[in-house]
């Protein structure tokens, strides 16, 4: 019996053997005709790129913000009282603030408001308190009113007081639009309606909501800490902080956003109004104030009258426009020719100039001879003509003929005498005339015979 079982677990073995053997022959010699397919890594698919994202408030608006600061808006409503049931659907409610100015500029249409809120409808906006603001229409049921103070571009004011809410009711009770007033409240404010420019604003009011800083100081305690879970076109992210945000990247056209109220854990909080879906129409380029602002278009100096009543914007003085002179074309430069080079000429020697002749001495001019004396006639012939010659030189008829001539004047007539010099000096020359030709008829009658002179005797 003991070899029976040696031989056959002897044949199960060597069985066993050649069906090994037989598959390893089988491999290799298929070896070649397989092929392995390499292994591709799996990668986790990547997320599209988020299109909203957080940026910086515009720099006009943080410039005018602080001209709020020091406010402390303290807003109640009046009327309707909370818990009234009214007999009618149409609602007047009356307001008031304190601590804050409400007014709206008349240019630019902007100024700190009231945003009041009937249910979870959009809000409305107040900027005087005149006249009272009329709801009609109403549905019967429970109504809550929420009014809250705002800045000039919708922001709301956070302090203690800014926030008041009623709730009333038409005709009769309801659940609807009635929170819970021992809950923690979210109140949507901002984005809702049109927008021309990005960034856009969104801001919430809490109220019942703990401070992070006192719910996170003991984690076992009651007090639950809170987070607000934001939606824009899908796109989901939290907020742990009480401010307003500003987010880009929003579709041309059609937008929603939704804002949810969650606790520490991320369970949502159950309220009224604490799940809100409101729908935004963001066109680009839009020239209302607010997109102008976000922009830049209007300056913070502009802009001041929507934060300060009564503001006188500076008038700016037109700036002359230069009128831009025509462009210079400048002339091609043309390269002047290059100059020949100047042959310097060989300086020829001056020839020596010829001595200057000296001119001859002038002959002497020879005197002219001098004239013979003219021989006058002997004495003796002067001598024997000396009779006539007393008669000429007579002055006996001068004065004869000066007394005729002063007989023939008209009588009546005043002669006046002439000097004693002119009668001088007419009588010297008439006497020399005389004398003159007395010697002419003397030379005149002796020239043709000479004198003889008288012989003597030896």
């Amino acid at each position: 019996m003991l070899h029976i079982n040696w031989l056959r677990t002897a044949a199960r073995a060597l069985l066993a053997w050649t069906l090994g053997l037989g598959l390893m022959l089988g491999a290799v010699g298929c070896g070649d005709r397989l092929e392995v397919a390499p292994s591709t890594p799996q990668t986790p698919p990547t997320p599209a790129p988020a299109k909203i994202s957080e940026v910086s408030p515009p720099a006009t608006i943080q410039n005018l913000r602080s001209a709020l600061d020091n406010y402390q808006p303290q807003v109640s409503i009046l009327s309707p009282q909370p818990g009234a049931v009214l007999q009618d659907t149409t609602v007047t409610v009356r307001l008031q603030v304190l601590d804050l100015p409400l007014f709206q500029d008349p240019d630019l249409g902007l100024g700190p408001h009231l945003e009041v809120i009937l249910d979870n409808q959009p809000p409305t906006s107040i900027y005087s308190l005149d006249q009272p603001l009329v709801f009609q229409n109403l549905e019967p049921g429970t109504h809550t009113l929420r009014a809250f103070a705002t800045r000039p571009w919708h922001e709301s004011f956070k302090n203690e007081g800014a926030y008041a809410q009623t709730t009333f009711h038409i005709f009769t009770k309801t659940q609807d639009n009635n929170p819970d007033l021992t809950q923690p409240l979210l109140t949507y404010n901002h984005p809702t309606g049109t927008y021309g420019a990005e960034p856009i604003m969104l801001d919430f009011y809490l109220t019942n909501a703990p401070l992070h800083l006192v719910a996170r100081e003991n984690p076992e305690d009651e007090i639950l800490d809170w987070r607000i879970g934001v939606t824009v076109n899908g796109e989901s992210f939290f907020l742990d902080r009480w401010e307003p945000i500003y987010l880009k990247g929003f579709q041309p056209g059609l937008n929603w956003v939704q804002l949810q109220f969650f606790d520490q854990e991320g369970n949502s909080i159950k309220n009224a109004f604490n799940n809100t879906v409101r729908l935004i129409n963001y066109q680009p380029k839009a020239q209302d104030t607010l997109s102008k602002l976000v922009r830049g278009q209007i300056s913070a100096t502009v802009a001041r009258g929507i934060v300060q009543p009564n503001y006188k914007a500076p008038v700016p003085v037109p700036t002359p426009t230069p009128t831009p002179e025509p462009p210079i074309e400048e002339a091609p430069i043309e390269e002047a020719a290059p100059e020949p080079p100047i042959e310097e000429a060989p300086i020829e020697e001056a020839a020596p100039e010829p001595p200057i002749e000296e001119a001859a001495p002038e002959p002497p001019i020879e005197e002219a001879a001098p004239e013979p004396p003219i021989e006058e006639a002997a004495p003796e012939a002067v001598v024997e003509e000396a009779a006539p010659e007393a008669v000429v030189e007579e002055a006996a008829p001068e004065a004869v003929v000066e007394e005729a001539a002063t007989k023939a004047a008209t009588p009546g007539e005043v002669k006046t005498p002439k000097p004693e010099t002119q009668k001088s000096e007419t009588s010297k020359m008439a006497r020399f005339l005389s004398r003159f030709r007395r010697q002419s008829e003397q030379t005149t009658t002796a020239a043709p015979t000479e004198a003889v002179a008288p012989e003597t005797s030896p």
